[in-house]
């Protein structure tokens, strides 16, 4: 694996660096207790439904899945980044809470919107714009002496985990509103997902080269997603939407609940302490069946406004010389 940094960054695979970053940041012992067996990929992705839709035109790639409909998993895919000890110690001791989700929740959805607009849609340019933007915020997320994991948000394996999570949530959303894909147009669907990573620190040749590569990662990087009670009660404020105004919770609070949990794997259910049966499956599914159905008559240009709002936004902010998060 090279760890050469990129042109204008500070290496940090040098350990002469003080920005350096070892292999084993994010990493602690697995407490006894919570020794579950050998994790399948059935327990740490979301059952898709075996049923096709309509014949596509074409193999979808991951910029067809960039609609707003990408949204209804947001919350659970949040969830599912910060379930990773290393990301969640990162999360909860951070000390820039200008990009706190929990007390700025509609810039932390803008700029996290913006990233990915960026690293599917963006030029290289704008993608080194986005890279020393984040960069200026990563800076100060770094474990403490007193912190019980090691992490370093410049780590490149938590930003792998982090980017794999992010597609996993893209994956998953298309093929519930567009129907199971086949290995084929998984295949092709997964090329250039990468960019989810390597729009930051992460190497291309750290990114698994094919799906199934993919899948035997994501398999691995889950054996790191315990959850400890500050972490569940942390969790609990994000499933119940205790960081945004109480009349959204109110008339949205139980639909996002229902998302947010059904978009959960059964394995980060299970640590998280969420419940979820069969009736709620079914439920879950048939919505996705229904919502498929209304979505193919939405305009694409309808669909995707949101994206190309938050790509618009970025290109203003860089042309006027703004902070872009």
């Amino acid at each position: 694996m090279t760890t050469a940094a990129k042109p204008g960054e500070p290496d940090y695979g040098d350990p002469t660096s003080e920005m350096y970053v070892a292999e084993e940041s994010g990493h602690a012992p697995r407490p006894e207790a919570t020794i579950h067996p050998p994790l399948t990929l059935e327990r740490v992705r979301i059952h898709i439904p075996d049923r096709r839709r309509s014949p596509r035109k074409r193999p979808a790639h991951i910029a067809d899945a960039l609609d707003f409909w990408a949204f209804a998993g947001a919350a659970a895919n949040v969830a599912m980044q910060f379930a990773h000890r290393g990301v969640a110690a990162g999360v909860m001791e951070s000390k820039v809470e200008s990009g706190a989700l929990m007390v700025h929740p509609w810039k932390r959805l803008r700029t996290t919107a913006s990233y990915l607009a960026v690293a599917v849609l963006g030029s290289e340019e704008e993608k080194r714009a986005m890279r020393e933007a984040v960069n200026v915020a990563h800076r100060q997320v770094r474990s403490g002496p007193d912190s019980k994991v090691k992490y370093n948000a410049f780590d490149r394996n938590l930003q792998l985990y982090v980017a794999a999570a992010i597609y996993i949530g893209y994956e998953d959303t298309h093929q519930l509103l567009w129907g199971k894909m086949t290995p084929e147009e998984l295949e092709h669907f997964y090329q250039g997902a990468d960019t989810f990573g390597t729009t930051l620190q992460v190497h291309p040749d750290m990114w698994p080269k094919t799906h199934a590569d993919f899948d035997a990662y994501w398999v691995e990087a889950c054996r790191q997603v315990v959850c400890d009670d500050d972490f569940r009660a942390y969790i609990d404020d994000l499933l119940h939407l205790r960081m945004i105004q109480w009349y959204l919770r109110v008339l949205l609070g139980g639909l996002l609940r229902f998302l947010t949990s059904g978009f959960l794997p059964p394995h980060f259910r299970e640590e998280m302490g969420v419940e979820w049966s069969e009736s709620d499956q079914r439920r879950f599914e048939n919505l996705f069946l229904f919502v498929g159905f209304v979505n193919r008559f939405i305009p694409r240009f309808i669909r995707f406004a949101g994206t190309n709002a938050m790509m618009a936004d970025v290109r203003r902010r860089i042309r006027k010389h703004k902070a872009i998060i």
